[in-house]
Order: C-alpha cells, then sequence, then structure tokens
C-alpha cells in the first residue's frame, strides 16, 4: 500500500510538471497531451509554452532601417491576405515542422533539413531522406521567406508560393515519401495532440492540407533575420565594423556581388544593402543569371521548369544573410567553405550563353580577389550571422 502510495505521488508530480509546460490540454489525456504510448520511432509529443509566442511581432523586431525600407517596397511581403500569421497558426506550424510523423515512416521532419543552429539550413550537400536516399540538391535555407516578392519556391522556383512549396517535401518520394495528402491528413488526424492544436489554428479540429499548408507557412513566414551585427549597425553608418569588415562590404559593392544579394536600391558602393533578394531573384531577364558554374549544367535549374533556353543552368539567388552559418554552398553543395565560392569568382568562372552580366565581362579569368580581399569579404559576411535567430526558443524544435 505504501508503494502505491509513493508511485501515485509521483505520477502526479510529473503530471503537474508537463502541464507547466504544455497549455494544449486534451480532455481525456493526460497534461502531456497523451492517453498512449507514441508509435514507435515517433518524436513523442511536442512540449509548448503556457502562453504562446508572439508570431504576429516578428516583422516588427527588426532595426528601424529595415523597417523603413519594408514600408518602402511593401511588394516584398508575400504573406496572402488569406493567411495572415497568427500565434496559434504559427504553433501549429512549428510543431508540423518538426513532427517526424509528416513522414510515411516517421523518421524525417521539415526539420530534419532545416537546423535552427545552421539558419536552417543542414550542413550537408545533399539531405537524407525517409529511407537514406539523399536529395539531388543542396536544402535552402528558409529564414526571411516572407521577403521575397516573387514568391516563388525551390533552387528551380518551381513552387508558385509558400503555401504550394509545404506540401511538395512531403509527398516527395525521396524526402519524406508520404503517398497522398489524403493520407497524411488521416494520420494526423488519428494524432492526439493536433486536435487542439488545430482548433486553437481554425475553429475546429479537423485537419485537411490546406490548413497543414497554412500553418506551416505562417509558422516559415515569421522566421525572420535582422538581429545580425551588420543589422544592429545600420542605425550608426556601420560604426560598429572594423576596418576589414567594412571593407569586405565595399568589396562586394564594387564587383557587383551586392547586385544579385541585395536589392538594387541599395547596391551601390556608398550605399547600405538590405541584402534581400528583392529585384534580381534568379531569373534571366535579359542580364543573364548564371554564375558561371559550369558550361554546360547537368542540372538546367529554372530552366528545367520554364524550357527556355535563356533559364539553363540559371537558379534562385540565396541570401547572404546568416551565410556563414549555411555551408555547404551553391544548388548542389559543391563549395565547402566560403573561401571555396571565392575562390570560384576569383578563378574558376566558366563562360555559360545565360552567364550574369556582373560577370560576363570576367568569364574564363574571374573577378580580380587579393587574398585580403577574399579575407575582408569573409570578415564582412560573418557580421550577417544573427545569434538571435539560432537560439530563440520560439523557433525551436519542440519534441526536444
Amino acid at each position: 500500500m505504501r508503494y502505491l502510495t509513493l508511485s501515485s505521488l509521483f505520477l502526479l508530480f510529473l503530471l503537474f510538471a508537463c502541464k507547466k509546460n504544455d497549455p494544449v490540454q486534451v480532455p481525456g489525456h493526460d497534461g502531456n497531451g497523451q492517453g498512449q504510448e507514441p508509435p514507435a520511432n515517433t518524436p513523442g509529443v511536442p512540449h509548448l509554452p503556457a502562453a504562446l509566442y508572439d508570431y504576429i511581432g516578428t516583422r516588427d523586431n527588426m532595426p528601424p532601417y529595415m523597417k523603413a525600407f519594408l514600408a518602402s517596397r511593401t511588394d516584398l511581403d508575400n504573406t496572402p491576405s488569406g493567411n495572415p500569421i497568427t500565434n496559434a497558426g504559427a504553433t501549429l506550424g512549428r510543431v508540423l515542422f518538426y513532427d517526424k510523423n509528416m513522414s510515411v515512416n516517421n523518421t524525417r521532419s521539415c526539420g530534419s533539413c532545416h537546423h535552427q543552429d545552421k539558419a536552417f539550413t543542414d550542413g550537408v550537400a545533399h539531405s537524407s531522406g525517409f529511407n537514406n536516399q539523399v536529395t539531388r540538391r543542396n536544402a535552402m535555407s528558409v529564414v526571411n521567406q516572407r521577403f521575397f516578392g516573387a514568391k516563388t519556391m525551390f533552387w528551380d522556383m518551381r513552387a508558385a508560393d509558400l503555401e504550394t512549396q509545404t506540401l511538395m517535401p512531403i509527398l516527395d518520394h525521396i524526402e519524406m515519401g508520404m503517398p497522398s495528402l489524403t493520407a497524411l491528413e488521416t494520420k494526423l488526424h488519428g494524432i492526439t495532440y493536433y486536435r487542439p492544436l488545430f482548433k486553437a489554428a481554425f475553429g475546429d479540429e479537423t485537419v485537411t492540407a490546406p490548413r497543414i499548408a497554412n500553418a506551416l507557412s505562417q509558422f516559415i513566414r515569421s522566421i525572420v533575420s535582422f538581429q545580425s551585427k551588420y543589422d544592429q549597425g545600420l542605425a550608426s553608418n556601420l560604426s560598429n565594423l572594423n576596418a576589414d569588415e567594412k571593407n569586405g562590404l565595399r568589396l562586394l559593392q564594387v564587383n557587383f556581388c551586392a547586385e544579385c544579394h541585395s536589392d538594387f536600391s541599395t547596391a551601390q558602393y556608398g550605399k547600405l544593402p538590405s541584402f534581400l533578394i528583392s529585384d534580381n531573384t534568379g531569373m534571366n531577364t535579359g542580364f543573364g543569371s548564371n554564375n558561371g558554374l559550369e558550361a554546360d549544367y547537368t542540372d538546367k535549374g529554372i530552366g528545367e521548369i520554364t524550357h527556355k533556353p535563356a533559364d539553363q543552368g540559371t537558379f534562385k539567388i540565396p541570401s547572404l544573410r546568416n551565410v556563414a552559418l549555411t555551408a555547404p554552398y551553391m544548388h548542389d553543395g559543391r563549395f565547402a567553405t566560403l573561401e571555396d565560392v571565392l575562390e570560384h569568382y576569383n578563378h574558376g568562372i566558366k563562360g555559360n550563353p545565360n552567364l550574369g552580366i556582373q560577370l560576363g565581362a570576367v568569364a574564363g579569368s574571374g573577378v580580380p580577389l587579393t587574398t585580403k580581399d577574399k579575407s575582408d569579404i569573409i570578415a564582412f559576411l560573418k557580421t550577417l550571422t544573427d545569434e538571435q535567430l539560432i537560439k530563440d526558443p520560439k523557433y525551436a524544435d519542440p519534441f526536444k
């Protein structure tokens, strides 16, 4: 009898502890949202804060310079009117993003290829899918996807918008392998912790693919990065940067790198670039956008989708924000380090009919960079690292 009493007290202690960390209370289940043991290979149950994190206000958590820039470029925010960010919706999206139940054998989630500590990339050239086959291309960062006016997603820009993109890896035969969206709906409907999450986000417990896409999109759009050393210096004309870092920025501008990796209005030397991909997105608009990796690309990139000669070997341009965290680089992860990338632009540019105008004059030779130049560019690129982003709990895996 004494043994049973102690056991009961211990169980009550555990339930109380869980209840404090998880506001999602499911009728007929304990405070951790469990009614039975989770299936094998699943992550368990999510641990969520009693008060929801603020996802709605993430746009406001940025320097005044960036707020002013985005106010002048309202075209860049791709949030659709029918799917604004809500705290409940993004909370559901966070759980979906990290839940391995989203894959056919409960081994992969979106977060498997997008790690918070790597600015939501995964540190390998090609990601491993649910059956350990590898993906064709390198995992792109999902940071600041909200501020991409062209809306299109993936290296080849084949998804029309973020809501479309979020469901595609789930059905991919290498990535997550679910046989159909109907199968996904049925699977998630049977997981008890989703019932209160869907009800809070959408008004009832019904699990549908459009709701899954909307919630994932809300969470991803909330992942913004504007708290780097560079961002902090925007208000003081970069007085917090040293001479090497400032020279690195100058070199990016005078060698036209900022024209592709920022917006045109602030790309020129003497201005402070936003480092948002605003204008030169990767599509060939007549000035070329190929970066000279190959003369004849095996992977045709955007051209594989459009079938236009002008798009052969062109790819969506990645952001330089947090670039020091997102190695390896390029669509196929061929370059392990930033030094390798700069060496390509210094000596490795290949001639291609679609070579970007910024590189056209130097095809076959390279952008003239000294060893000190390359060192300074890398020093500047490191100022674009947002240390707050990679440790912010509202973006972290709730299953850990």
